[in-house]
This record gives C-alpha cells, structure tokens and sequence, in this order.
C-alpha cells in the first residue's frame, strides 16, 4: 500500500535510495537500485529537506522563506512531487497527522 502523502506527513528516504551530489558533472543524482534519476533544482530543494523528522509542511514554510514564495504554492508542489516518488517506492512516510 502506497503512503498517502499530506501537509502532516514526514517524509524520509528509504535506505535503498540516496540523493548525492555528482562532483564530476555537477549535478544531483537520486541513486535507487538499477536506476538513477536526474532531479530539478526545485526536487533537489524539497528532497534535500526530507531527513525523516520534519512535514511536508514545515519543509515547505522553510522553502517559502528561503525563496520569498507562498508557502501554499510550495506546499502544494511539494505534496505532489513527495506523492510521484512515494507512489514509485522512492520515499517513505515514517508518520503521518490525520487532522
């Protein structure tokens, strides 16, 4: 069953899968078995927040301050973009808030 990702939900990355930076070319890479995936700036923003004891929420007021943005603008790409990899097994939810 897939994690249902919301404002309350604390993201983390599995242990299979790790966001490193490629000195070589300059560029972030999201390492999954057999795969890597070339992030965004905008992923690479949220995911390097994701250390499995904050919220999508608090990780989007800290994207919304960082960046002088509407927090409910980030908070709904963030969802989304946390949702995608949840739903490909590329993030976990270690606690949700059901409110």
């Amino acid at each position: 069953m897939r994690p249902e990702i919301a404002a309350g939900s604390v993201p983390r990355l599995p242990r299979h899968v790790k966001l490193r930076h490629d000195k070589a070319r300059d560029r972030w890479l999201i390492l999954v078995p057999e795969r890597v995936l070339v992030p965004d700036d905008t992923a690479v923003a949220v995911l390097s927040r994701v250390d499995g004891t904050r919220s999508v929420q608090e990780i989007a007021e800290d994207l919304a301050q960082t960046y002088q943005a509407p927090v409910d603008v980030i908070l709904k790409d963030s969802v989304a973009l946390l949702q995608d990899l949840a739903d490909k097994g590329f993030l976990a939810v270690t606690e949700a808030n059901h409110a």
